[in-house]
C-alpha cells in the first residue's frame, strides 16, 4: 500500500513511517528540510520509498502536493505536519502566527480535501491534532484553537464517510518527547515528566488505532485520558485556570 505522511522528516511522523514501512507499505514522506527527508528515508526498510521537500504552510506547495495525490493511489494519507508558538498572544508577531495557522489548519483542510474527493472504499485519512485541541492553553492560544479545528473537522470527517467505507480521524496525543516544545519556544519541562510519552509509543498508539478504524477521535497516553475525564468534572473557568498552570508563561495572569 502507498502511505502518504507529511511533517515526517523527525518526531512522531518519522516513527510512524518507520512503523508502516516495516509491514512492506511504500512510503512518500513530506516536510520541509531536504538533508533530514534524505536521511529520514534511509532509515525505512523495505523498497519504493519516497520524499517530497514542501513547505506546507505556502499555498503554491499545498497545490503541488494536489498534483502528486492525484496522480498517486494513496491507500493512506496522515497529516502530521504541524507547529506551534508559545508566548503571549500580542507579543508573537502576527505574521508567524498566520504562518502557523497556515499549515495547522489550511494545509490540513485543503489536503484532507484533495484525498478524501478521490479516496475509495478502505483509504484512510488521519488529521494529528493534540489533547490541547479539547481544553485550552494560556500561552499558546492560537495553536491551541488550530487543534481544536483539526479536532471537530476530523469527527464530522468521520460521520461524513463511514458509510463509503473511507475512515477518516483525529489522532489527538498528548505531551511528547520531540523537538516540538524548544520550536515553539518553550520548554518539554512545562510539563511533569511522568505524563510526558515517547516518540515511538505514540507511533505504535497511532498504527493501532489506523488498523482498528472503529473511533472518529484517538487520544494518546495516560495524561490525555485522565485530563479529559477530568475536565467533564469543572466547570470551563476552572479547567482554564489549571491549563494555566502547565502555561509556558505562568505569570500572564499576574
Amino acid at each position: 500500500m502507498k502511505i502518504l505522511i507529511t511533517g515526517a522528516s523527525e518526531g512522531i511522523g518519522l516513527e510512524v513511517a518507520k512503523l508502516l514501512a516495516a509491514d512492506t507499505n511504500e512510503i512518500t514522506l513530506v516536510a520541509r528540510n531536504k538533508e533530514k527527508l534524505e536521511k529520514a528515508v534511509d532509515s525505512l526498510t523495505g523498497t519504493g520509498h519516497r520524499i517530497i521537500v514542501a513547505d506546507l504552510s505556502r499555498h503554491e506547495d499545498v497545490e503541488a502536493l494536489r498534483q502528486d495525490i492525484e496522480q498517486n493511489n494513496y491507500g493512506v494519507l496522515i497529516n502530521n505536519a504541524g507547529s506551534g508558538m508559545y508566548g503571549r498572544f500580542t507579543e508573537m508577531p502576527l505574521p508567524e502566527q498566520e504562518k502557523m495557522l497556515n499549515l495547522n489548519v489550511m494545509a490540513v483542510t485543503s489536503l484532507s480535501y484533495f484525498y478524501l474527493y478521490q479516496a475509495k472504499k478502505g483509504d484512510a485519512l488521519i488529521n494529528v491534532a493534540s489533547t490541547l485541541g479539547t481544553t485550552s492553553y494560556p500561552g499558546a492560544a492560537a495553536y491551541a484553537a488550530s487543534k481544536a479545528y483539526v479536532t471537530t473537522f476530523s469527527e464530522s470527517l468521520w460521520w461524513e464517510y463511514k458509510k463509503k467505507g473511507i475512515y477518516a480521524a483525529c489522532f489527538c496525543p498528548g505531551p511528547t518527547y520531540t523537538n516540538f516544545h524548544n520550536s515553539a519556544g518553550g520548554d518539554k519541562d512545562n510539563f511533569p515528566g511522568f505524563v510526558m510519552q515517547s516518540q515511538s509509543k505514540v507511533a505504535k498508539n497511532l498504527v493501532s488505532a489506523l488498523t482498528k478504524r472503529n473511533r472518529p477521535k484517538i487520544s494518546s497516553g495516560a495524561f490525555s485520558h485522565i485530563m479529559l475525564f477530568i475536565h467533564k468534572l469543572m466547570s470551563r473557568t476552572m479547567a482554564v485556570n489549571i491549563m494555566g498552570s502547565f502555561s509556558p508563561i505562568k505569570d500572564m495572569a499576574k
